[in-house]
């Protein structure tokens, strides 16, 4: 069943979400942040882990952007949700209309679907919930 409701669109990315406000604090306190990609984007782990029953992983991450940064076309191996918590993006997709998420909005970005986009002037700062391949990279870029 739950295999079912990551295949369904991330139900569980969302009530993970939800439940972040404790996190959020402790991470705060926590060991330097895990940078992966472009050096004016910063992914915090917050948690990770397994989803029972399959060969996916669930990784939550604080991930904070600099102000007019240009996010590169990239891809993840299994959903990626974010929930924009201050700033605002221009967020692009294959397949979908042009998205300005302001604070408050989400969004869900299927598996190995490319995405990308740009952020204003104020950067931005995303709580992502990806639910993705154990032992795959959590995004990989596209040329």
């Amino acid at each position: 069943m739950l295999h079912d409701l990551i295949r369904a669109g991330g139900i569980v990315a969302v009530a993970i979400v939800a439940c972040l406000g404790p996190v959020l604090v402790e991470a705060q306190t926590s060991p330097p942040a895990v940078t992966q990609g472009a050096s004016d984007i910063k992914r915090t782990i917050l948690q990770r882990f397994d989803v029972p029953g399959s060969n996916y992983e669930t990784v939550i991450a604080l991930v904070e952007i600099a102000p007019n940064a240009a996010i590169g076309k990239h891809t993840h191996f299994g959903f990626d949700s974010g929930v924009l918590q201050s700033g605002d993006i221009v967020l692009n997709a294959d397949g979908r209309s042009e998205q300005i998420v302001k604070p408050g909005d989400s969004w869900q970005i299927p598996p190995n679907t490319v995405h990308w986009g740009k952020v204003g002037p104020n950067g931005a700062k995303i709580i992502n919930t990806y639910v993705v391949e154990k032992g795959k990279p959590l995004a990989t870029p596209v040329q």
